[in-house]
């Protein structure tokens, strides 16, 4: 199989993994991403010599990445050092009060007991035990499958179970059946903005976040970007050629199959296979090339994922004793979700995430300015809309205002800060908007929406936090690693195929 060729476009945590897959197997692999370095949203920022984590700042599942790792023969402890982290997050209200969760349930439990009551501590202990279960039933027939279906999923799961997992119910109602303080409410509503969505329209299923978190957050020393650098020189020294600061034109079909791409400056690069990682929009939005835009499903403005309006800075912070993950609430959770998904617009108290890069989860202050990476939640409009200056300012005095609120006291200056909006996002990631997690996860069928790794065009395949099995760097690991399996399966179903009409004829042995 060492001589078939295929090109991966993209060079994100997908487009990686799929590379290490495809190279330590002997396919001759190519990939060719946009921007000068590897990684896609696992970006970072360059403030002078120091690097902020600007995308992905929270390492989760790590059992996806050790079997990545170990089936192309590497340890991951070899190439990145993981530091577990006790509490998983800080959180905090501008009534002045915060609420620590750990990795230890028992803790958080305990932890929930004296900040809401012990109804809402027994409210967690019944929550986790729901979350846990949705994860499990839904792991082996829905998440870690390449082609899920409702139908194989009642197959695996069964009706019982498959009602267990509350598609019918909203996020928000749901754990208003386990907690009865809002705060509380808030908190684990959050989860549905890890995959993009808002807690009111998003399933309850995302209950299964919570148990993701509780099984494990890892800082990596050095910052996310070390994963994907460690991908590139695995997959480099299994002999992929990674091109870098190249633009794709187009993807060449013929004879109704793929048969390579053509870059922007004219060259032209002959493969068997083409795994795109590019969000799923711009493919069908004809980004890509007009000859494949049709195997591929439009994502409706209106179905689109949050964007951000990030900073990305070195301050020198005062009055709230922030660990690694802190999140600050706006008051009105609802009223903030209307603006972005309803009135495409920046909340007027928008809830911020602070990633506080040179802390870990104890109570140490660095001894000198530190890097911050903040964020807001954003309307995905950065196709329709451009975010002037004074917009800009505008939205930093709400996001920094909430900090304040809330007790934190933050300085910086322009030099030290880039500002990301979604007009970067949608330039950085064309065809989006900005939308950073590809369709939003509104609604029960949402899920079944997202494309799966095979196309109806043989030779085209799709991985990224845009198709099946969603958003997040775990999950487009295991996207690559679904696209490099079933490229490989239906190569050599390929291969069989000439094989035996070589020989004259099917064996009837």
């Amino acid at each position: 199989m060492g001589s078939r060729r295929v090109v991966v476009i993209g060079a994100g945590i997908a487009g990686l993994s799929a590379a290490v897959t495809l190279a330590a197997r002997g396919l001759d692999v190519t990939v060719v991403e946009r921007s000068g370095r590897p990684g896609g949203k696992m970006r970072e920022a360059a403030i002078g010599d120091r690097r902020i984590d600007s995308g992905p700042t929270v390492f989760t599942m790590r059992w996806v990445f050790d079997a990545l790792f170990d089936e192309i023969g590497e340890r991951l402890d070899d190439h990145v050092a993981l530091k577990p982290l006790d509490v998983l997050a800080r959180h905090a209200w501008t009534d002045g009060s915060r609420l620590d969760l750990f990795a230890d349930e028992a803790r958080t439990a305990d932890a929930i007991g004296d900040f809401a009551g012990s109804a809402n501590a027994q409210g967690f202990r019944t929550f986790s035990a729901d979350a846990k279960k949705i994860f499990n039933v839904l792991r082996e027939p829905f998440i870690c499958a390449p082609e899920p279906s409702m139908a194989a999923l009642l197959r695996s799961a069964g009706f019982r179970d498959l009602l267990s997992i509350k598609p019918f119910q909203s996020l928000w109602k749901a754990l208003g059946g386990y907690f009865r303080d809002p705060r509380l409410q808030q908190l684990f509503g959050r989860y549905a903005t890890y995959c993009g969505s808002s807690p009111f329209d998003a399933p309850a299923t995302l209950m299964l976040v919570a148990h993701v978190e509780s099984a494990g957050v890892w800082s990596i020393e050095g910052g996310m970007h070390r994963l994907a650098a460690a991908l590139s020189a695995i997959a480099a020294k299994h002999g992929a050629s990674l091109r870098y600061d190249t633009d794709v034109a187009d993807i060449l079909v013929d004879s109704g199959r793929t048969t390579g791409i053509a870059l922007a400056n004219g060259e032209r690069i002959d493969t068997d296979a083409v795994i795109v990682t590019a969000d799923v929009a711009a493919l069908a939005r004809g980004l890509l090339g007009r000859d494949t835009a049709r195997f591929a499903t439009n994502v409706p403005d209106r179905a689109r994922s949050l964007s951000a309006m990030t900073w990305s800075c070195i301050a020198t912070t005062s009055g709230f004793p922030l660990l690694r993950h802190s999140v600050f609430f706006s008051k009105n959770y609802r009223a903030e979700f209307d603006s972005i998904f309803s009135h495409r617009r920046m909340p007027d108290q928008p809830t911020v995430y602070v990633c506080a890069q040179d802390r870990d989860d104890g109570p140490a202050k660095p001894a000198a300015d530190e890097r911050l990476f903040v964020l807001a939640n954003a309307p995905p409009v950065g196709d329709q809309h451009r975010y002037a200056p004074e917009e800009i300012s505008e939205c930093a005095k709400r996001v920094f205002g909430m900090l304040e609120r809330c007790g934190l006291t933050l300085r910086t200056t322009p030099a030290l800060t880039q500002v990301t909006t979604p007009t970067d996002f949608e330039r950085m990631f064309p065809g989006t908007g900005g939308a950073l997690y590809g369709r939003s996860s509104h609604g029960w069928l949402a899920s079944f929406q997202r494309p799966g790794v095979r196309t109806k065009l043989p030779g085209l395949y799709l991985a990224g936090g845009s198709v099946h099995p969603g958003p997040g760097v775990p999950m487009a690991a295991l996207s690559g690693r679904m696209a490099a399996a079933s490229l490989i399966a239906d190569l050599g179903s390929t291969a069989s195929s000439r094989k035996t009409a070589m020989r004259g004829g099917t064996s009837t042995r």
